[in-house]
């Protein structure tokens, strides 16, 4: 690995950067809760997924807005009072802080999947969603965006340039 890889591995737009930027935060739920308990906390945070660990903080499934959907077409109401353990997605997959977004990206879409448990050494240390690595994404393209502009304006190179989304030279 040359000089050059070196400075594309450490820009490389990794997980942790986005977990940095957007928080850390996971709501997670007991394998006792019931579905409803979920319904609550999916609906007050505005959020797509919960994480359910044990006691000990050891993560045992994901229960997801598809997870419910799926559930109430097949048991209706009742479904509110059934358990986590017995309807959430025990085959997790999950990223690390030091994968690259675009590797995760792909992985989400292959798996037609929206969230992500962020694991470091089988601790939970975050949660990402398809929207949350757009986000990041499209707000890097920005900055890039704006930088090169501003190298642009600098150089006396881009008087009067006009950029999409309303940026302006």
């Amino acid at each position: 690995m040359g000089a050059r890889d070196n400075c594309r591995t450490e820009a490389a737009m990794v997980i942790s950067h986005v977990l940095d930027s957007k928080g850390r935060s996971v709501a997670s739920l007991l394998p006792d809760d019931s579905v409803a308990t979920a319904v609550g906390v999916l609906a007050e945070r505005r959020i797509g997924a919960v994480v359910v660990q044990d006691r000990w903080q050891k993560m045992q499934g994901v229960f997801t807005e598809r997870d419910l959907v799926r559930l109430l077409g097949k048991d209706g109401p009742a479904a509110l009072g059934r358990s986590l353990q017995g309807v959430m997605t025990r085959a997790v997959i999950t990223c690390r802080p030091q994968d690259r977004i675009e590797a995760v990206l792909a992985v989400m879409t292959a798996n037609k999947i929206r969230h992500l448990p962020v694991l470091d050494q089988d601790r939970l240390v975050g949660i990402v969603s398809i929207g949350d690595l757009v986000k990041y994404r499209m707000d890097e393209k920005a900055l890039e965006a704006d930088v090169l502009l501003e190298i642009a304006r600098m150089r006396g190179a881009a008087p009067g340039v006009t950029l999409a989304a309303g940026h302006a030279a």
